[in-house]
């Protein structure tokens, strides 16, 4: 009896695994495609409990709603820990970290009600709109992009030192041609006023009076424009590079999820894929 009991507890850890962490199967889009739908509504119920107006009067209906949404995300955090043979490594990844960021201010703000002195812990409960960020899982096109963007690392992390060396560059530069008089008082002041120019955002708070001044600024509004392309122009080399394959399947073991679509082992540590 005992034994036809854990097969059947197995038999039912599998199913909801399969459900909660693979797309492969109708019911497994079908949960991805409903929690996608619970996560953008938790985000708007949050976005209007901010607009002070709509919280005071509908504070009542805004707090049971957000309640059955933090319940609901309560138990996927709980199915997926309890489905798991190594339920510790879901729970210190990202995305474990961030499914206990979305529930946890709801019950901090429980424990804490009330008090002054603990007016922070309500503040906290902004954090909710962390919840945003679990999309990422459910979307095969979030997946492509954080793919190509962490093999473009390096690229990216180049560029991203070339651009600080000429906003250093020129900053200290405008710094000395322009001066404190025209509102250049400091080198801090003017590498943010280079990093404003060069991205062609121009707020107008700071600009060059001089003749030569303006000739740099010309300089940098021009680099700004290839400049911006760069970064973009990585990315899609990099998506372009490789198929994305469309295989969802998430090891048990490690958690692992970007397999070959043939696979039938997991490349990281070598379990079966169920």
């Amino acid at each position: 009896m005992a034994n036809l009991y854990r097969t059947y507890m197995k038999s039912i850890r599998e199913r909801i695994y399969t459900i909660i962490f693979e797309a492969d199967t109708w019911k497994g889009k079908l949960f991805d495609l409903m929690l996608i739908f619970v996560i953008l509504l938790s985000i708007f119920f949050v976005v209007l409990e901010s607009v002070e107006p709509i919280n005071a009067q509908y504070h009542n209906e805004l707090k049971v709603a957000e309640w059955v949404i933090t319940i609901l995300f309560t138990l996927e955090y709980g199915l997926r820990i309890w489905v798991l043979e190594k339920p510790w490594k879901y729970i210190f990844s990202f995305y474990g970290l961030i499914d206990l960021l979305a529930i946890l201010p709801s019950y901090l703000g429980l424990i804490f009600a009330g008090g002054q002195s603990l007016m922070v812990i309500r503040d906290l409960r902004l954090l909710r709109i962390f919840r945003i960020l679990k999309l990422s899982r459910y979307t095969a096109a979030g997946r492509t992009l954080a793919k190509a963007m962490w093999a473009s690392r390096e690229k990216i992390l180049v560029f991203l030192f070339f651009v600080t060396t000429i906003v250093i560059i020129f900053g200290t530069i405008m710094y000395l041609v322009e001066g404190p008089e025209n509102g250049f008082t400091s080198i801090p002041t003017s590498i943010y006023w280079a990093v404003v120019t060069l991205t062609t955002v121009g707020y107008g708070d700071i600009s060059p009076a001089t003749p030569f001044g303006q000739f740099l600024a010309s300089i940098i509004m021009v680099m700004g424009y290839a400049i911006i392309a760069v970064p973009t122009g990585i990315v899609t080399a990099e998506m372009l590079r490789k198929p994305a394959p469309v295989n969802t399947q998430v090891c048990h073991n490690c958690l692992f999820d970007r397999h070959d679509d043939d696979a039938r082992f997991c490349k990281k540590c070598g379990a079966p894929l169920q």
